[in-house]
């Protein structure tokens, strides 16, 4: 007997593509980012002095941090991507709380967070997150039309 095999939706391509975004974010964290931004030394007001002083040493230690946030970053969002192409897609209820704590504990605190701090990535964080929820939303949708056709009551 052939297992069945659940169509691609619209919820589970966006939860995808969510997770493919903030992996690159990870692969920014790991590979790209410099340890220190204009935003960062502007939110921690440091003078020209106090960054020449301690910025070396910072430096180092900010570069091993954010190499840490984006391996976890990367290794959260290949699991959202697995869980989009399997658990999401065969609509089992457990993924989606999974997907909500997920998304809103990473890609959701990471946003508000920016937008607390007035940082310059706020916006390009914001339409991550807006992608991620949307999958969420796609995903209600797609519930209650197939509920809505007589002998879909499974799904």
């Amino acid at each position: 007997m052939k297992a069945a095999v659940n169509p691609w939706m619209v919820s589970s391509a966006t939860l995808a593509l969510a997770g493919m975004i903030i992996a690159g974010i990870g692969l920014y964290f790991i590979v790209l980012r410099p340890p220190l931004l204009p935003e960062d030394v502007r939110y921690m007001r440091l003078s020209a002095g106090e960054l020449e002083a301690i910025g070396p040493r910072l430096a180092m230690w900010l570069t091993q941090v954010f190499r840490v946030l984006g391996g976890y970053a990367l290794a959260t969002d290949v699991l959202l991507i697995a869980l989009a192409i399997t658990a999401f897609r065969a609509r089992h209820p457990v993924a989606v709380a999974g997907a909500l704590i997920g998304g809103a504990s990473s890609i959701g605190l990471m946003s508000v967070v920016n937008f607390t701090i007035g940082s310059d990535f706020r916006w390009p964080l914001f339409a991550c997150a807006l992608v991620w929820a949307l999958s969420l939303i796609a995903y209600g949708f797609e519930s209650y039309a197939s509920a809505a056709v007589p002998g879909n009551g499974n799904r």
